[in-house]
């Protein structure tokens, strides 16, 4: 799976396949779909950076088990942790604010049937592709962040944080 296809697909389900308005049920997936592209690029991110990417003399079940290593809840909340994430690079920060935005997002999203087109859950096309663009953007941008800069995050992000 490559994260940048579930943009590809949420920028398809949030434009609609007919004419008119999209289905509120489009855009909906949209805002999953969009929060997925970030999960699989951080999971992708784990995998590759603490057991090797592509190339790599890796074990493939344990570059499964760190990719699946990555949990939603704890991911957002090490991401919420300001004085944590400070010590990153910028574009790290960026894509931390973008998955806890998105998750949050995809909350709404899927579990909440009375959140519709409020300031908590846009559901117009124009807002959901800007936001789509944007976390697109985060995307490429984590991407490029240097590899050692990856690996501490995926490592904060996986494992358990212990005081000395």
């Amino acid at each position: 799976m490559q994260p940048l296809d579930f943009i590809t697909t949420a920028r398809r389900l949030a434009t609609g396949s007919r004419r008119g308005r999209p289905l509120e049920t489009d855009l909906r997936r949209a805002i999953s779909t969009t929060y997925y592209a970030l999960f699989h690029c951080l999971a992708n991110c784990c995998a590759d950076t603490v057991v090797g990417g592509a190339g790599s003399n890796r074990s493939r079940p344990a570059w499964n088990q760190a990719y699946r290593a990555l949990e939603h809840g704890l991911t957002r909340r090490r991401c919420d942790n300001l004085n944590m994430m400070s010590l990153f690079p910028a574009d790290i920060q960026k894509f931390g604010e973008s998955f806890v935005f998105m998750q949050r997002l995809r909350h709404l999203a899927d579990y909440d049937p009375d959140a519709k087109g409020t300031w908590d859950l846009p559901l117009s096309r124009s807002a959901i592709l800007q936001i789509i663009g944007d976390v697109e953007g985060a995307i490429r941008n984590f991407n490029r962040v240097p590899i050692p800069d990856r690996r501490a995050f995926a490592v904060y992000v996986l494992l358990a944080v212990r005081n000395s």
